[in-house]
């Protein structure tokens, strides 16, 4: 990387940190418990909007795979799930009523809390729909993970999305608040990804699965990213730049072995495809806070109307974590 673009990176993340510094203004603390926070704790940050079905699943799943606590930047919901988050004793929740779109879709207002609680923590950073699958989870918390990655001196951890769906239309499976999603949405393409390098940021730039193929058929480049590097261990100069797809400092992006060998990865496997996704979408096109002019929303909706199908021949059913790394999608690398 040449002088001028190291140059370039390092004016962009303090612009980063500046807009989240400024963006703090728009948070209005309902519940603050951050003074339990201990000096070990893994945290968790998300933004959310009217997702009270989700959150009692997604609190458990967190909080069995060891997150101490939970800062939540609540987007002005209107079912109660702000409420029920205040009550939560280990959350701690803000409110904002201004734009999702003109906080960088808010990036800027998690990077303002991880600049203020996160400095020394080993941080997850996840939609409510996200659920962090790694190596050994099935026997192992996430801070097992951490604690390996502390003696490896890695910094952050990269988790693709794997987009998850129901055999069969999606509205003919029903999703109950607190029900396991994938009881539901179990299956996955097992393959249909491109990769590339971003010159930029370094990173990995990953598209297609079911998204691809059912939503941008005629235009796969425009399918949503993939690529993600949600469990990072914070400190106050570093920022996410594009949601938790790349970072800055840009070798926090160095997550993948140039060289042809194998990095211990994982996933996220991504539960949006419920039932209730059909008037979410619509709502979200509605109300024009997505990327590129909610470009991706346009195509859920359009599509959804015709009641879509995301199954096809070459699904794969969800076993473990084990057959995710045999077909290649997550590895364990060296750790054992």
């Amino acid at each position: 990387m040449g002088v001028l673009q190291s140059y370039r990176l390092r004016v962009r993340r303090r612009t980063r940190l500046v807009r989240a510094i400024r963006k703090r203004r728009e948070l209005h603390s309902i519940a603050d418990r951050t003074k339990r926070i201990k000096p070990n704790d893994l945290l968790l940050f998300s933004t959310q909007r009217n997702e009270q079905v989700r959150l009692p699943f997604f609190l458990q799943y967190y909080r069995e795979k060891g997150v101490s606590h939970f800062l939540i930047v609540d987007n002005d919901s209107s079912d109660g799930s702000m409420e029920y988050l205040a009550e939560q004793p280990d959350v701690s929740v803000w409110h904002t009523r201004h734009s999702y779109k003109k906080s960088k879709y808010g990036v800027d207002w998690l990077n303002w809390l991880q600049l203020r609680y996160a400095h020394g923590h080993w941080c997850m950073v996840v939609d409510p729909d996200e659920f962090f699958i790694y190596p050994f989870c099935d026997t192992r918390p996430i801070t097992a993970l951490t604690d390996w990655l502390d003696a490896s001196s890695i910094r952050s951890f990269s988790a693709m999305l794997l987009d998850m769906y129901p055999r069969g239309p999606i509205t003919d499976h029903p999703y109950r608040e607190g029900q396991n999603p994938f009881d539901i949405a179990c299956w996955f393409d097992a393959g249909n990804y491109t990769m590339t390098k971003n010159p930029d940021y370094g990173n990995l730039w990953i598209q297609g699965g079911p998204r691809s193929r059912v939503f941008f058929p005629e235009n796969p480049e425009m399918a949503p990213a993939l690529n993600k590097i949600p469990l990072v261990k914070w400190n106050r100069q570093y920022a996410y730049a594009s949601s938790t797809h790349m970072l800055l400092p840009r070798g926090l992006n160095q997550v993948y072995d140039e060289w042809g060998g194998e990095k211990a990865s994982g996933l996220l496997l991504h539960a949006k495809f419920l039932d209730t996704f059909t008037a979410k979408a619509e709502e979200e096109l509605e109300r024009h806070q997505h990327y590129s002019a909610s470009a991706e929303y346009q195509a859920y909706a359009k599509r959804l109307r015709d009641n879509p199908e995301l199954w096809c021949k070459w699904s794969e059913k969800y076993i473990n974590w084990r057959q995710l790394e045999i077909l290649g999608l997550m590895s364990k690398g060296n750790w054992a």
